[in-house]
């Protein structure tokens, strides 16, 4: 009887080599080095990403991953970290250590309070955070000390009251817990922030035939009434003449 392979724990996904990662990389307007590896099919992080450690930015969205090593901390100079739609049940407390993280971005994962760890509180420099599309019931109290936050992404989560760390952050122009089962009472104590709409900016590639035909539509749409308000602008001043033309006709009567 032949004795069939014994199945690896570790999960299947595409492997990234040191040579691939090297061709992701970009060089972005601002002078920033940009490590692309998102929507790879990525289920492990990839060892061989350490070697290029003096990255400012990190993309490994839209992957499979289910865990983030303690190694983390080697990117040092890590301005954005982009972790959204991963399988990401727990951030690992080595994330701390990133202090000069500007945005971090780990919306539509798998996590819940217990996998955001206290040391989210050390990002002092941290402008940016999205935790939307989580399974998150509230935050730790240490993000209250993040007082350079901007920017709070909390949607589709399931918070039942606001988190009272979230009234200590001084900066925080743009916050966002729509989809949270939040009573209407708790509305008021939010106030004081500005709440605003979102603009996601996507690639055609990444659209499905409706979606994409939908957007098209809508520009379509959009681009009609800027042209007829144009129209009509130069409709209403079509029977003026320019002062030149009246000066010529005149010259000497302004003489």
């Amino acid at each position: 009887m032949v004795k069939g392979k014994k199945k690896s724990n570790e999960p299947s996904g595409r492997k990234i080599t040191l040579k691939m990662a090297k061709n992701a990389l970009k060089v972005t307007v601002d002078g920033k080095r940009r490590l692309d590896l998102s929507n790879m099919a990525i289920a492990t992080f990839p060892k061989c990403i350490l070697k290029l450690c003096d990255i400012e930015e990190l993309d490994l969205s839209r992957n499979l991953l289910k865990k983030i090593p303690d190694t983390i901390d080697k990117f040092v100079n890590l301005r954005s970290l982009d972790l959204h739609s991963n399988h990401l049940e727990q951030v690992p407390a080595a994330i701390g250590r990133l202090h000069n993280l500007y945005s971090l971005n780990l919306c539509n994962n798998h996590l819940t309070t217990s996998g955001l760890p206290h040391e989210l509180g050390l990002l002092r420099n941290l402008r940016v955070l999205n935790l939307g599309m989580n399974r998150i019931e509230t935050l730790p109290p240490p993000v209250a000390a993040l007082k350079e936050l901007q920017e709070l992404g909390l949607f589709n989560n399931l918070l039942t009251h606001l988190p009272k760390c979230v009234q200590n952050l001084p900066k925080l122009q743009r916050l966002n817990v729509k989809a949270n089962p939040i009573p209407p009472d708790e509305s008021p104590e939010v106030d004081r922030i500005q709440r605003v709409e979102c603009l996601y900016l996507v690639r055609e590639d990444c659209l499905c035939t409706d979606c994409l035909k939908r957007c098209k539509e809508e520009r379509e749409k959009l681009d009609s009434r800027m042209s007829a308000a144009s129209t009509l602008k130069k409709s209403i001043f079509a029977g003026l003449i320019t002062p030149n033309s009246v000066a010529q006709d005149n010259q000497a009567i302004w003489r």
